[in-house]
């Protein structure tokens, strides 16, 4: 099928246009996508092995607890 996805789409609600669109700001500036940015946010908080918080572009992130 030539519009078939290699994995199925998942929504994500209640999010405004403003903060997808500056999710999407952000992803781009760190050289990565809003789908890589929100699969690496999961895997660390489901605490993933070997998973990390990825980097945000425009500086150097504050210490971790």
């Amino acid at each position: 099928m030539a519009n078939a996805h290699k994995h199925p789409l998942r929504g994500i609600r209640g999010v405004d246009s403003d903060l997808w669109n500056d999710l999407d700001a952000a992803a781009r500036a760190a050289g990565s996508d809003r789908s890589a940015i929100t699969r690496a946010l999961w895997e660390w908080y489901v605490r993933r092995p070997g998973a990390e918080l990825p980097e945000r572009p425009g500086g150097e992130d504050p210490p971790q607890p």
